[in-house]
């Protein structure tokens, strides 16, 4: 059991939840595992209706993750985000269409999926451009990344380029 878990509040999609994102991160390029690990339901003592899902635990990418029918009180705020680091750009491009449907766009890789969740998709290759020991260069590719929705991988190469 991982000691530390993201704990995703929603109203009452966390079953329909749970199952998008395992259903995601399953079919994209490089697959490792993701899958429901166990689901809970509320009994009589509440505060939801008996019977209804509590709880469902579940693994993307070999990392728990937990979400939970907690009710309206609370939603998602860009304040948290989770961040997949993809080693190509077919990731990238996969992640991105899939999580973004339903949801929105946002700028430098970031977007919110239909349930609000906010993500950062982030190819490995921008934070190893970023961290160049040329600093001019780490400073075009971050020019570059910050016109930009999702992170095209070809351009922060031209970026880091142009002055070569």
């Amino acid at each position: 059991m991982e000691k530390i878990v993201p704990f995703l509040w929603f109203d009452d999609q966390a079953e329909e939840a749970a199952n998008f994102y395992v259903s995601v991160f399953s079919k994209r390029p490089g697959a490792r595992t993701s899958r429901v690990r166990n689901i809970t339901h509320y009994g009589e003592a509440g505060p939801r209706p008996a019977g209804m899902v509590m709880t469902v635990d579940f693994e993307l990418e070999g990392h728990g993750i937990t979400a939970l029918n907690g009710g309206p009180e609370f939603s998602f705020t860009e304040a948290l985000s989770l961040a997949v680091n993809c080693e190509s750009q077919k990731e990238v491009d996969y992640l991105w269409t899939a999580l973004s449907e339903g949801g929105e766009e946002g700028p430098c890789g970031w977007l919110k999926d239909r349930y609000g969740l906010s993500w950062q998709i982030m190819p490995v290759r921008l934070t190893e451009l970023l961290n160049d020991p040329d600093e001019a260069a780490a400073q075009r590719v971050m020019s570059a990344m910050l016109q930009m929705t999702k992170i095209d991988i070809a351009e922060l190469e031209r970026a880091y380029a142009a002055g070569a």
